[in-house]
């Protein structure tokens, strides 16, 4: 049983008949996505790719058994859709959409977690359980079956990395995206213990970046876990101040530096390493595979 998503997971669209929406469906679907559903405003009726599209989600419900809804809906109109899902009773739901006003974030993770959804984002590439269902935009070809998992902050570091997992031999269970911006609906925490739970994972790669205190509180969890995590954190050359990307990546009065995040993994027995390319060698290392 994989975490959060599997080949089971019969997934809804919101936004499916943008071009944001239909490419992304299209990817979905050849990596063998179970898209049930989509959900585009005024366009009940039609199809993208042979999937019937539906004006709101609760209609889109009724018709079809939906878990995880993943979203293509520009920032504005984010919030409203991410209480629709919640409202509709699905239990997941990734937020792919950059840009959603903080004061939004807020209320749509308040209310998600008062009605026990989990929320994937926002600005989160989404996730990948290999090799069974992906949902949101990483390209297809990198991700294979196999155990270590992966939770992330950065999406194109997260391809990088799970890229050179995959050539050195090293499949993963899910890949997960946290989302990028400075509230989110899902802790590398929640997912550290999912992985902990998991029996498809042995190993977990923690991708972390520069700004706020997420590495330093999961590396309190990463102390009590009996699977080996490494860890590699980005930003370490930016300058405090600057803002790196992601809205959550910038260093603040002195908090959520480079070396403070690397000293707090380091003292909680994670390996961290320097560069992207050292982290298969790392988990070989902590696994005892050569």
């Amino acid at each position: 049983m994989a975490i959060i998503i599997d080949e089971n997971t019969n997934v809804l669209v919101q936004g499916a008949t943008g071009n944001q929406g239909v490419f992304h469906t299209k990817q979905m679907l050849a990596y063998g996505t179970k898209i049930v559903a989509g959900v585009t405003p005024g366009k009940g009726g039609a199809t993208v790719e042979g999937v019937p599209i539906f004006d709101s989600v609760a209609a889109a419900c009724e018709s079809q058994k939906i878990d995880a809804s993943v979203l293509f809906i520009p920032a504005p109109f984010t919030k409203d859709a991410v209480f629709e899902a919640v409202d509709a009773g699905i239990g997941v739901v990734v937020v792919v959409t950059e840009g959603v006003p903080v004061h939004d974030e807020i209320q749509m993770v308040s209310y998600a977690n008062r009605k026990g959804t989990i929320v994937l984002g926002p600005n989160t590439f989404g996730i990948v359980s290999s090799g069974r269902c992906k949902m949101g935009i990483p390209p297809n070809k990198y991700f294979v079956e196999g155990p270590i998992g992966v939770v992330a902050r950065s999406g194109t570091l997260t391809y990088e990395i799970v890229g050179n997992l995959t050539a050195n031999g090293l499949g993963q269970s899910t890949v997960v995206g946290m989302g990028g911006d400075r509230v989110v609906g899902t802790t590398f925490i929640d997912v550290l213990k999912m992985f902990e739970k998991d029996p498809l994972t042995k190993a977990v790669v923690l991708i972390g970046e520069i700004g706020g205190n997420a590495e330093e509180t999961a590396s309190e969890y990463i102390k009590t876990m009996s699977k080996p995590v490494v860890g590699y954190i980005a930003g370490k050359s930016a300058p405090p101040g600057k803002r790196m990307g992601h809205a959550g990546a910038i260093i603040e009065r002195g908090k959520g530096t480079f070396q403070g995040k690397v000293e707090a993994l380091t003292a909680a027995g994670a390996k961290v390493a320097t560069l992207p390319f050292e982290v298969p060698g790392l988990i070989k290392e902590m696994l005892g595979m050569k």
